[in-house]
């Protein structure tokens, strides 16, 4: 993978080197506007009541069409509604929510596979979003998914619910002998093999893997010719022998002002996105690859990623989770927490957190749950493992280092010497203002951000640090008091990371300059570099890579191996998504 094309950027972010990715599935088009609009009704369906907020978070952005000097209203009230476009790829879909419609998907269609075979009932609650099906939450919490059975084993409708643990004892039953109760059944578990892998996002070698489709390009291992586009040759017309020759293999904007050719002679026949289906597939029968809309695919951007990612399956953006879940040591009963119990009644999932890093600093192959930064050359991937101890909690990371522990966020205001008494009680504020001493010994330092500990602290097993008066510090920066109170880090500093975007504020430490939204100077808002307020880099651990050129783009963003970046929380009018799958087992397809 990496760049066929001349550099005419000068990004340098993409540099060739060879990768070897395992056999997958992708979907042959991108989504379409049909596709997204079932999500959105199952999800006004399911969340019609009380959670309606989920069916909103997952409303694409209608208005990505509008344009300054431009009219584009129609496309902004018709182009996801209208049965016109209902073959169109949907546009305006942010990474986040291009991620959740995988999600989804994975659910239906493995209900869809127990429903085939007489496992679930089907409607099991329509209206009621802790029972409607997840795969997760049936895996680990099935029996919020369990129907009675009647004296014939059978659920309401006649089917059999769920799994028997011995298919003896269904003969049985219709024998007149032993029937099934509840007791004789089981859920289906992974190793039965119903269930089929998650559709996800792909990532950005298997983007481009798939999008040059080298099959037909290749001798005995050596691929003979690298491609320019998903076609073999170096033009975006048809350069066969015969009627279609001198066609438009893609759709795109050949150049000024020219999105669709002349009256009477429209080259590529698509003003705007056209149908999914449109153009010549290529060697894998992907269509649209190149051209019509970008695709969003997995991978956090970063320019020099090319330097340190591996040979097999390279990504950027692992974080790895586990379930927000106690297991009984004893008899390996698995149950909610508190919080995961409370998300779970409003979404029917169940809730994953970081791993801890705790749990994984002795492993060989990662250190911390969070590897989108890992190499990536700046300062905070250099840190030496041992100086320092990360913890992520809901975002948010804070750092024990030897008798400080330092919190990433920047410094509260407001307090003063008459106040903070009765905002932390038997807090002393500090001669100069910028450190609070607490009552067990803890100063909090205000403006280097972070906790200075009093001699004679230890830390538990359990990565709580406890000082002298039996007060504790625990992993995720809260501070318990020997009376059991809690004192939060945001009661100190606000939850805000220096530099870096922030969802719902500009922020005065956010990407886009001024901490408040000011109407009369919107120059001034993303940071004018007058009035000493600068825009900082746009890449964050947020910026998510999409490829492969649009119908408002030129040719040389059609090349497989062109990358740009966004905000995975923002969308454009040209960019979709499609899916993608895990092959199991053999990479090839036995005899």
């Amino acid at each position: 993978m990496g760049r066929v094309e001349q550099d005419v950027m000068y990004d340098w972010n993409n540099i060739p080197r060879r990768v070897t990715v395992s056999s997958f599935y992708m979907d042959e088009t991108e989504v379409r506007n049909l596709d997204y609009r079932e999500y959105l009704y199952w999800l006004s369906y399911v969340y019609s009541s009380d959670y309606r907020f989920l069916y909103r978070e997952a409303l694409h952005d209608t208005l990505v069409w509008r344009e300054r000097l431009a009219y584009n209203e129609p496309m902004v009230e018709l182009y996801l509604r209208h049965p016109a476009y209902e073959q169109y790829p949907v546009v305006g879909v942010s990474w986040v929510q291009a991620t959740k419609y995988c999600e989804w998907r994975t659910d239906r269609v493995n209900e869809l596979i127990l429903l085939r075979e007489g496992i679930i009932d089907k409607y099991i609650a329509p209206h009621d979003q802790a029972k409607h099906f997840n795969t997760d939450a049936y895996l680990i919490y099935a029996e919020n998914l369990d129907l009675a059975v009647d004296e014939t084993g059978k659920g309401p409708d006649g089917k059999v619910q769920n799994l028997y643990v011995d298919p003896a004892t269904l003969q049985a039953g219709r024998k007149g002998g032993a029937v099934n109760t509840g007791e004789d059944r089981r859920w289906v578990r992974m190793e039965d093999g119903i269930f089929l892998p998650r559709y996800r996002l792909p990532t950005e070698a298997e983007w481009e893997f798939a999008a040059l489709a080298h099959i037909g390009n290749h001798y005995r291992e050596i691929i003979y010719e690298r491609r320019l586009y998903p076609w073999n040759g170096h033009y975006i017309r048809n350069d066969s022998r015969g009627e279609e020759r001198g066609l438009m293999m893609a759709n795109s904007m050949r150049g000024r002002g020219d999105n669709m050719g002349v009256a009477g002679a429209l080259n590529d026949k698509a003003d705007i996105a056209a149908p999914v289906k449109s153009y010549w597939p290529n060697e894998y029968g992907l269509y649209c690859m190149a051209g019509n809309v970008n695709e969003w695919v997995m991978d956090v951007y970063r320019d020099l990623t090319f330097e340190d990612m591996e040979e097999f399956r390279p990504f950027r953006g692992n974080i790895y989770t586990d379930y927000e879940v106690i297991i009984d040591p004893r008899s390996g009963d698995i149950e909610l927490t508190p919080e995961a119990e409370n998300y779970f009644d409003y979404s029917g999932k169940i809730l994953r957190k970081p791993v801890r890093d705790e749990e994984c600093y002795s492993r060989e192959n990662y250190t911390t749950s969070d590897n989108r930064n890992y190499l990536d050359g700046d300062l905070e991937s250099l840190i030496p493992n041992g100086n320092a101890e990360e913890y992520w909690v809901k975002g948010d990371r804070y750092e024990f280092e030897s008798d400080e522990i330092k919190v990433n966020d920047p410094v509260a205001e407001g307090l003063t010497a008459e106040n903070v008494g009765d905002i932390y009680p038997g807090a002393t504020l500090m001669s100069g203002g910028n450190e609070i001493l607490l009552p067990n010994g803890i100063k909090v330092d205000l403006q280097n951000m972070t906790y200075i500990l009093p001699t004679g602290h230890e830390k538990t097993a359990d990565g709580n640090i406890l000082m002298p008066d039996g007060s504790m510090v625990l992993p995720d920066g809260k501070l318990q008091l020997a009376d059991g109170s809690i004192i939060y880090p945001d009661q100190f500093f606000k939850k805000s990371t220096p530099g870096m975007y922030q969802e719902g504020n500009w922020g005065e430490y956010g990407e886009w300059g001024f901490g408040q939204f000011d109407p009369s100077n919107p120059k001034i808002n993303k940071g004018d570099g007058i009035t000493g307020e600068q825009m900082t880099t746009l890449v964050s651990d947020r910026s998510r890579v999409f490829k492969g050129g649009s119908w408002k783009d030129r040719a040389y963003w059609m090349v497989p191996c062109t990358r740009r970046f966004l905000d995975e929380k923002l969308a454009r009018a040209d960019l979709g998504f499609r899916c993608a799958m895990d092959r199991v087992g053999s990479p090839i397809i036995e005899d």
